[in-house]
């Protein structure tokens, strides 16, 4: 059954599928990094403050699994894993920025009430 046919007949919301894929304390923060350029999760580690190793990996996981991410093992000592964004995860970079959009015009609305 395909997926969408499945969706319906289980009554899944796309829009709480979507959130559910980006939920997460440091989902939304990983994928700014892969866009960015980092690739490797030392270096999302250094990036992304107070980020504990085992729930990078976790996030990471979930990440690759909902096909955000994809991962890309190299058989070399020590051994190195490097992450990319799929066209589904640019696909989200492009809706994060105008989320981002979204929260300004949020703030900016919060700061005029506050005045």
């Amino acid at each position: 059954m395909k997926t969408k046919e499945r969706a319906i007949e289980e009554k899944i919301c796309p829009l709480e599928s979507a959130v559910n894929a980006i939920s997460g304390k440091w989902k939304v923060p990983i994928v700014w990094r892969i866009n960015a350029g980092e690739k490797r999760p030392s270096e999302m580690l250094r990036g992304i403050a107070k980020v504990d190793r085992r729930v990078l990996n976790q996030q990471l996981k979930e990440l690759e699994k909902d096909g955000i991410l994809r991962k890309k093992s190299f058989n070399e000592l020590p051994p190195r894993v490097e992450y990319s964004l799929t066209a589904l995860g640019e696909e989200l970079v492009k809706v994060l920025w105008k989320l981002n959009t979204w929260g300004e015009r949020l703030l900016e609305t919060s700061i005029e009430k506050n005045k």
